[in-house]
């Protein structure tokens, strides 16, 4: 069974209750990881100047406190993977579902179940609507 570390337990509680209800759910599926979850000004701008993400402090959900974002990565961290982050995002929703929670994925912007047809990727990335 795996557990989350301090580092992404500490992430974590920055979160909705229903995001943390949510991974805390997850991490009995599969073995991820807690990139992000509040974000403070310097941070949020830090990743638009890297281009990162696409909003500027204040208008990122990771902005709010709690935060209505959460960005996570299955285990082990394997960037190149598509495969494992779209395999992840589907444990994902399907639990989020199952707990009554509405969530959108950075891999599909539109919900609309095509992961072709984004302009922007963002495959750790979810929020509560």
């Amino acid at each position: 069974m795996w557990t989350f570390s301090q580092s992404s337990l500490s992430k974590l509680e920055t979160c909705d209750p229903r995001l943390q209800e949510i991974m805390f759910e997850v991490i009995q599926i599969m073995d991820i990881k807690i990139l992000e979850g509040h974000r403070n000004k310097e941070r949020q701008n830090q990743l638009f100047h890297e281009e990162k993400t696409k909003l500027q402090y204040p208008d990122s959900k990771h902005n709010s406190l709690p935060s209505k974002a959460i960005d996570v990565a299955p285990c082990p961290l394997d960037w190149s993977n598509r495969e494992r982050f779209v395999y992840m995002a589907g444990i994902i929703m399907g639990v989020a579902h199952s707990l009554g929670h509405e969530i959108r994925w950075g891999g599909d912007w539109d919900r609309d179940n095509d992961l072709y047809d984004q302009t922007f990727n963002d495959l750790p990335h979810f929020e509560i609507l």
